[in-house]
């Protein structure tokens, strides 16, 4: 019966032979019911012109469509150390949506682009000459130095945007401005001023474009941290939040503005601060010097959803922030493995000395999980792809430098 039917079909002349020459693919789908082929069909022929869809499809054009995005291997510019916008990262970005965005901020060698290098691409295993985000070399660290100027930009794979910047109201760059005689724009008239202007600049930018913004220090605490950050909130752009678009009953979130998450790091954390009492008190300390703070810095990180305490239970912190210790960066070898002791047991002698928390590669491992596990809001009433999101940021930077508030700010400070 089947060479019966196919010998009907293929008859010369028939109606069905005429039709399904003169319909094409679709036809021929319609008539075997080929559904695993449709979605095939429709990839290739996506983006294409009109004439290229009728026309034969190319099986290379098809396949270079789904390819995996192009892989960063360094950070490149974002913003240079003349403080202007590059377009250099534009051919990294995609017109899709699911992307996350983390910034940090510190002041000088407190470990910025360390960290942001093993939460990008980077281990703690590699050499630090081949980060994607230049830490310090010794000769930096000898002489005071800076590594990071401006805004370095990376971004992964998983599309994943890291945003590394210059030191906040940092020492060196004063330095510099003084002793090379750099002339300073018309609108400051001290050196220091232009510092810290340059660096409420770049936090007042990170606060409005990015999801997450990291805050580095490595010893608790800096007052001036906490009222630079303050400052900074305050002179932040004025941003639409993703309730902008909704219509609500009340009204009231009409106008919100859009305020990131706010993370903690204390980096080269020692082995006291690990201890539960210490790490109860420095969250009470932030959790009080941020009460008035617009900026989410709690309910999105917590260390004891890490296992990192495993006897505290989840009401130890009835005020957690989002605050995470990272230890001194350490070596697997002998010299940070210090022996229990040689006495007269020499069992216990072999084993490795109280650390008072877990390596330093599964600190790192264990807060990369908690930062790409932040939720994603909404940057602006649009959703923004990455593309969106580039052109969105120019724009920011390019209010922030002009602002009548940063500007009104500068002239109270001199």
């Amino acid at each position: 019966m089947l060479m019966k039917a196919r010998d009907d079909g293929g008859k010369p002349g028939t109606p069905t032979e005429s039709a399904a020459q003169s319909s094409g693919p679709p036809s021929k789908i319609e008539r075997e019911g080929q559904r695993p082929t449709q979605p095939v069909y429709q990839i290739q022929n996506r983006g294409m012109s009109a004439s290229a869809s009728s026309s034969a499809v190319d099986p290379m054009v098809g396949q270079s469509k789904l390819l995996p995005p192009e892989k960063m291997k360094h950070s490149i510019k974002l913003v240079d150390d003349q403080m202007n916008w590059c377009d250099s990262a534009m051919e990294y970005l995609r017109d899709q949506t699911d992307m996350l965005v983390v910034g940090v901020i510190g002041l000088q060698g407190t470990g910025k682009s360390t960290i942001m290098s093993l939460l990008s691409a980077n281990t703690p295993e590699e050499d630090q000459r081949s980060f994607v985000f230049r830490p310090q070399t010794q000769e930096i660290k000898e002489r005071g130095g800076n590594q990071s100027t401006g805004i370095d930009f990376f971004i992964t794979q998983e599309r994943v945007i890291f945003l590394d910047t210059q030191p906040m109201l940092s020492p060196s760059i004063l330095d510099h401005l003084i002793n090379n005689d750099r002339k300073l724009p018309p609108e400051y008239n001290l050196p220091h001023t232009y510092v810290e202007m340059q660096s409420l600049q770049i936090a007042a930018f990170l606060f409005t474009v990015c999801h997450v913004v990291i805050v580095v220090q490595d010893w608790f605490t800096d007052l001036n941290l906490y009222r630079f950050l303050q400052t900074a909130e305050m002179l932040k752009p004025s941003t639409p939040s993703a309730s902008h678009d909704s219509t609500t009953s009340s009204g009231s979130d009409d106008g919100a503005e859009y305020y990131p998450h706010i993370v903690f790091l204390q980096n080269k954390a020692r082995r006291d601060d690990f201890c539960p009492r210490n790490l109860k008190d420095m969250h009470v300390v932030v959790d009080k010097l941020m009460a008035h703070s617009h900026l989410k810095y709690k309910g999105t990180l917590s260390m004891l959803d890490c296992n990192i305490f495993p006897g505290l239970g989840q009401d130890y912190l009835a005020t957690e922030v989002n605050m995470f210790l990272l230890p001194v960066q350490e070596n697997d070898g002998e010299d940070n493995l210090t022996k229990a002791g040689s006495g007269t047991y020499p069992l216990f002698s072999l084993l490795p000395g109280y650390r008072g928390h877990p390596t330093f590669s599964t600190m790192v491992s264990k807060l990369r999980s908690q930062i790409l596990a932040m939720p994603r809001c909404q940057l602006s009433h649009t959703i923004l792809t990455e593309k969106n999101w580039f052109h969105y940021a120019a724009r920011i930077w390019d209010g922030v430098k002009k602002s009548s508030a940063l500007s009104e700010y500068s002239r109270l400070l001199c």
